[in-house]
């Protein structure tokens, strides 16, 4: 990668491997403060002060690929490095913006949990009553996310069992309309069935009186002849 590079690559290449271990020893000392920023005030000042060591040398170094990149002659290995220092130099930042955020909030967690000490420290009806009004608030707000948790439950719910009484009530009228079709369909075929005997019982009748007729014509005509 760094092979090709003109014009001090190689030392560009050096400051890059450099920066982007160093990058990687930072992270991983965000995440343990992160780790212990669930813990109950873990002492923390040492990593801190090494990861805000790390991140600063990193930015140094950044600054020195920095210049090196502008010497390169070759356009393509100069915007290829050019891209690779500003990666590292956003993830610094990235890394130290991080670390600013986790100071001040472990800053404001030391401040309030000294807050909390110097109330049981008083040991005076005042200062139990404020630390109680504090434990009832928290509690009063864990409450209230439970109760909007809930309702967002329940109305999902209720959204869900609506859109299925919907479909059940569209499955119903299908069937309803598929039940009226054979219904007429029935209906059809009990009126073709009626006409049917109806013209049976006639052509019953015609060929009984053909019969009868028959008979009489050959009586006449035997008793004529004779």
């Amino acid at each position: 990668m760094a092979s090709g590079v003109v014009g001090g690559g190689g030392s560009l290449s050096e400051v890059y491997s450099s920066a982007k271990r160093i990058l990687l020893r930072a992270r991983d000392g965000i995440e343990r403060l992160e780790r212990f920023e669930s813990a109950s005030l873990v002492d923390s000042s040492d990593l801190t002060s090494s990861v805000k060591r790390d991140i600063t040398e990193v930015q140094s170094l950044c600054s020195s690929m920095d210049g090196l990149w502008r010497s390169i002659s070759v356009k393509s290995q100069r915007d290829l490095w050019r891209r690779k220092t500003e990666q590292v130099g956003e993830e610094a930042e990235y890394l130290n913006k991080s670390l600013e955020k986790y100071m001040w909030r472990n800053q404001r967690k030391m401040t309030e949990a000294k807050e909390r000490a110097d109330l049981l420290n008083r040991g005076s009806g005042e200062g139990a009553h404020i630390l109680q009004i504090f434990d009832d608030e928290a509690q009063a707000m864990n409450s209230v996310k439970n109760s909007k948790r809930l309702l967002e439950d329940s109305f999902s719910s209720g959204v869900a069992i609506l859109a299925k009484y919907a479909e059940q009530r569209d499955r119903l009228k299908r069937a309803q309309r598929k039940a009226l079709d054979v219904l007429n369909t029935v209906g059809l075929s009990n009126s073709v069935l009626r006409l049917i005997e109806r013209r049976n019982r006639v052509d019953t009748w015609i060929k009984y009186a053909g019969m009868i007729a028959t008979i009489v014509i050959l009586y006449l005509f035997i008793k004529w002849t004779r």
